[in-house]
């Protein structure tokens, strides 16, 4: 009862815990059991993003964004704390994200090829913003497969968020 106690304080004083991943080796949430640091994506066009994790803290913003990238850095029971493509952190409830890999481009502009390589044809061209799927990426490559608005093509990693350098995404 008395630890229940202390973490209840601590909870309304405003402590979250922090982030996992920050210590030697391959980290695993606590909950899933899955990566952390990893990447997953908005399942809806309206997700509340709280102070922290649990529906007594207040909703510090709302993405309304279906499919946006975000990170999750760390796991308490069914709440996720993400890394937003901002720079913002904050705690979502599991059932609003989503395994399906995002992407969103970080550029002004950011061109979409036919092949893995600049000199492949131009699929189209995407503007800072844009967001889509995340298809694929081999970790030896600068270029990953995605797919955004009925086109797909290949990105240079330097030009999007949604994926770590190195990472295979199958």
């Amino acid at each position: 009862m008395r630890v229940w106690l202390v973490v209840a304080l601590l909870l309304l004083a405003g402590w979250t815990a922090a982030p996992e991943g920050t210590g030697p080796g391959p980290a695993v949430g606590s909950a899933s059991k899955l990566p952390i640091p990893r990447f997953v994506s908005l399942r809806t066009d309206d997700v509340n993003v709280r102070a922290g994790p649990g529906f007594q803290y207040p909703v510090t913003w709302v993405y309304h964004r279906d499919g946006l990238p975000v990170e999750i850095i760390g796991e308490f029971d069914v709440w996720r704390q993400l890394l937003l493509p901002d720079g913002g952190t904050g705690w979502v409830h599991l059932a609003t994200v989503r395994p399906r890999r995002g992407f969103i481009v970080t550029v002004e502009k950011a061109s979409l090829h036919s092949g893995a390589s600049a000199e492949s044809g131009l699929v189209a061209v995407l503007d800072f913003g844009v967001s889509g799927v995340l298809l694929s990426c081999d970790a030896t490559s600068d270029w990953c497969k995605v797919a955004v608005g009925g086109e797909s093509g290949f990105l240079n990693r330097a030009d999007f968020w949604g994926v770590f350098p190195g990472e295979a995404v199958k």
